[in-house]
C-alpha cells in the first residue's frame, strides 16, 4: 500500500516536468533557429525609412511573428508527412517527431491552433497580407505533399517562399515592392535552395534516394551549373537594382558587398562543405554575418543620407 502511494506521489511530481517538456518540444517543432530567413519582411522597412514609426515598426515585426509561426505551422506538417524518412537521416532522426519524443496527433492538432490564430491576426490588419500568409501555407502544404519530389519545381518553391515574405513585409507597412528587388529575392533564394540540394546530394551520396527521393533526379555537375547561372543573374540584377529602382544612385556602393557575400557562400558550399543550413552559416560563419550587418548598415546610411528630405 505504501508502495503504491509512493508511486503515485512520483507521478503528481513529475507532471508538470512532463508538460514543460511537450511544451518545449512543440516550441522546438517550430524551428525557431530557421526564423532567420523570415527576417526579410523588414526589407520593406529598410528601404522605407521615411516611413518608420513606431507604428509602422510594430507591424514590420508582427508580419515577422506572423510568418514564423505559419513557417511553422508547415515545419509540423512536413515532418509529419516525413517522419519515416527522417528517422533514416543522420541529422533529422532527432527532430521532436522523428525521435519520438512528440506525439504526432499533439504537433498537429497545435499546428492548427496555431495556423488559424495566425491568420485571423494577419485579417484584422491588413487583408492582402492574409491572403499572401495563405498562399504561403498552401504553397508549402503543396510543397510537403508533392512538389518537393519534382526535380528543379522544388527549389522554385523554396525560392517562391522567400517571395512572398518580401511582398508580406511590403503588405504590411504599405510600402510599394519593385520588380528588381523581387526579382534579386527570388534570385538569392535560388541560389540557397540549390546550394542546399548540393550539400545534401553530397552528404547522402551513398542512399541518396532512400532520404530524399527527388535527390535522384539531381547530380553535382547540373547543380553546379545551375549555381553559375543564378549567381551570375543575381549579381546583374542586384546592379540594375541600384541604378534602376528610382532609389538614389550610391546604392551601388553596396554591390561589393552582396558579390562577396555570395562568394564566401560558394567558398564555404563547395570547399567547407558547408551549406546545408542557410540558417546556421549566417549565425556561425563571421565573414558572413559581418557582410550582412555591413550592408544593412550601408544600406540605411546611404537612404538616410541622400533620400531623406
Amino acid at each position: 500500500m505504501g508502495a503504491t502511494s509512493n508511486s503515485v506521489k512520483v507521478d503528481v511530481k513529475t507532471t508538470p516536468r512532463v508538460r514543460q517538456n511537450m511544451v518545449y518540444l512543440l516550441v522546438k517543432q517550430l524551428r525557431p533557429h530557421q526564423w532567420t530567413k523570415n527576417l526579410l519582411v523588414f526589407a520593406a522597412l529598410l528601404f522605407s525609412l521615411h516611413k518608420v514609426s513606431p507604428d509602422v515598426i510594430g507591424k514590420s515585426v508582427l508580419a515577422f511573428l506572423l510568418f514564423c509561426f505559419v513557417s511553422g505551422c508547415v515545419y509540423i506538417l512536413n515532418d509529419f508527412v516525413d517522419i519515416k524518412n527522417d528517422r533514416n537521416h543522420p541529422e533529422k532522426q532527432f527532430r521532436p517527431m522523428a525521435s519520438g519524443a512528440l506525439p504526432p496527433a499533439l504537433a498537429l492538432a497545435f499546428g492548427v491552433f496555431l495556423l488559424l490564430g495566425s491568420l485571423f491576426s494577419a485579417y484584422y490588419f491588413d487583408r492582402l497580407f492574409a491572403l499572401v500568409l495563405l498562399v504561403y501555407f498552401v504553397l508549402n502544404v503543396a510543397y510537403s505533399l508533392k512538389l518537393k519530389h519534382v526535380v528543379i519545381l522544388d527549389v522554385m518553391i523554396i525560392s517562391a517562399g522567400f517571395v512572398l515574405r518580401a511582398i508580406g513585409g511590403s503588405l504590411m507597412i504599405q510600402t510599394p515592392f519593385t520588380p528588381w528587388f523581387l526579382l534579386c529575392t527570388m534570385l538569392l533564394a535560388l541560389f540557397l535552395a540549390i546550394s542546399k540540394r548540393r550539400h545534401e546530394l553530397i552528404l547522402l551520396q551513398q542512399d541518396k534516394g532512400t532520404h530524399r527521393k527527388v535527390l535522384d533526379s539531381y547530380s553535382s555537375e547540373l547543380l553546379n551549373q545551375l549555381n553559375t547561372i543564378v549567381t551570375t543573374m543575381t549579381i546583374i540584377s542586384y546592379s540594375l537594382f541600384t541604378f534602376t529602382s528610382g532609389r538614389t544612385i550610391h546604392l551601388m556602393w553596396t554591390i561589393p558587398l552582396v558579390i562577396f557575400g555570395i562568394f564566401r557562400y560558394l567558398y564555404l558550399i563547395t570547399v567547407a562543405g558547408q551549406g546545408g543550413s542557410p540558417e546556421k552559416v549566417l549565425l556561425q560563419d563571421k565573414p558572413i554575418l559581418i557582410t550582412v550587418s555591413l550592408y544593412v548598415i550601408m544600406v540605411a546610411g546611404i537612404i538616410y543620407m541622400f533620400e531623406f528630405k
